[in-house]
C-alpha cells in the first residue's frame, strides 16, 4: 500500500522516485507560470483563507475549516465556504443546503453548512465557486476555501497548511512520497492536527463530544453508550482507527469496527450480521449513512486550535482585537 510506502524512503519507494522527480518538475513549472503572470491569478473582492495541505490524503482539513468558520463568526464577520466536493457524484456547481444529497455536494460540505450554518457553494473551480457564493450571498466579509492550496487561480489572502502525525512523511513527491509539492515553502500559518507535530506549527486539541447525535438532532450521552452491548462503529474516513481510539478512550469499546474508504457512498453497504446492535458513527459519515439507517448514531468532533493560532489569523486578515 503506497499509504505505508510513502513512510519511509524503502525500495518501493525508491522505485517510483524518478518519477517524482518529473511531477516536481511540472509542479514547479505551474507554480512560476502563476508567479510570473503567464497564467492569470484572480481574486473575487474579499479576503479569502485557503485552508490545504501539502501531503496526499486527510490530515483534517475539514475540521479546520469549520473552527475558522466559527472564529470569524464570533468575531461578527459573515464568512462562506467553496469547496470541490469531493467523492459526489455531479459535476455542475451548486449551493449546498441542509437537505441536500450528501452524494451530489459531497459530505464535507454538507457537515460544514449543517455544522456552522455558513453557506457553501461547490465547484470544481473554485474561483466559479467564489463568484457564485458571493452573487448569492453579497454580505460575506470572508471566504473559505476547504483545500485548494494548489488551485493557485484562485489568489488568496491567507494560506493554512494542515498536518496530521505523519508530517511530511518521507519528504518525497507523489508517487515516490506523500507530497503534493516539496516542502518546506511559503506559508502564512501552519497547524498541526496530530497529537505528535513534526516540526513547528500551532496545534489543536480533537476530541469527541460528550455525546453522540440521532438523525433527529437528539443527544445521547457517551456514558449511557458505554453501557450498551454489542455496539458496532462504523468509520469512512481518511484514518478510522483514530475515531475506534477515540471511542475507547471515552469508554465505549466496540464490539467490532468496521473501517471504510474516506468518503465512502454506503450505496451497497447493508447492515452486519449478528443484531440486534447499536450503529455508532462519524459525524461525517452521517448523512450518508442514515439513509440506510436511520437509528445510527453520530459522534461529534470537538476541534480546538490552540488561542494563539486565530490571533495569528486575525493578523494576518487585519481583524484586529
Amino acid at each position: 500500500m503506497l499509504q505505508h510506502a510513502w513512510l519511509r524512503r524503502g525500495p518501493v519507494a525508491c522505485l517510483l522516485w524518478p518519477l517524482s522527480l518529473a511531477y516536481r518538475a511540472i509542479a514547479a513549472l505551474r507554480r512560476v507560470a502563476y508567479r510570473r503572470g503567464w497564467k492569470p491569478s484572480q481574486g473575487v473582492g474579499v479576503p479569502l483563507v485557503v485552508v490545504g495541505n501539502v501531503v496526499a490524503g486527510g490530515a483534517g482539513k475539514t475540521p479546520v475549516v469549520m473552527a475558522v468558520v466559527r472564529h470569524l463568526q464570533a468575531r461578527g464577520l459573515a464568512a462562506g465556504v467553496v469547496s470541490r466536493g469531493y467523492g459526489r457524484r455531479t459535476q455542475d456547481a451548486r449551493e449546498v443546503h441542509a437537505d441536500s444529497d450528501p452524494r451530489d455536494v459531497g459530505d464535507e460540505p454538507l457537515l460544514v453548512h449543517r455544522s456552522t450554518g455558513a453557506p457553501v457553494v461547490v465547484d470544481r473551480d473554485r474561483v466559479a465557486a467564489a463568484q457564485r457564493l458571493l452573487a448569492a450571498h453579497p454580505d460575506l466579509d470572508v471566504i473559505v476555501s476547504d483545500d485548494g492550496l494548489q488551485h493557485l487561480a484562485l489568489r488568496r489572502a491567507v494560506e493554512i497548511c494542515v498536518f496530521d502525525d505523519r508530517g511530511v512523511g518521507n519528504g518525497w513527491l507523489l508517487p515516490a512520497g506523500p507530497l503534493r509539492e516539496p516542502w518546506p515553502r511559503e506559508c502564512d500559518l501552519v497547524l498541526h492536527t496530530g497529537e505528535h507535530p513534526a516540526f513547528a506549527g500551532f496545534t489543536a486539541r480533537r476530541a469527541l463530544a460528550d455525546h453522540a447525535l440521532t438523525q433527529d438532532g437528539r443527544q445521547v450521552p457517551l456514558e449511557a453508550l458505554a453501557r450498551m452491548p454489542n455496539v458496532v462503529a462504523l468509520a469512512g474516513i481518511a484514518q478510522p482507527q483514530r475515531f475506534f481510539d477515540m471511542l475507547r478512550a471515552c469508554g465505549i469499546e466496540p464490539a467490532r469496527c468496521v473501517a471504510l474508504p474516506d468518503h465512502h457512498d454506503f450505496d451497497r453497504w447493508s447492515r452486519p450480521a449478528g443484531g440486534p446492535f447499536t450503529l455508532i458513527c462519524t459525524e461525517k459519515d452521517a448523512a450518508k449513512l442514515w439513509q440506510v439507517a436511520p437509528d445510527a448514531l453520530a459522534v461529534p468532533l470537538v476541534f480546538t486550535p490552540e488561542p494563539a493560532f486565530f490571533a495569528a489569523l486575525d493578523a494576518r486578515l487585519s481583524f484586529g482585537p
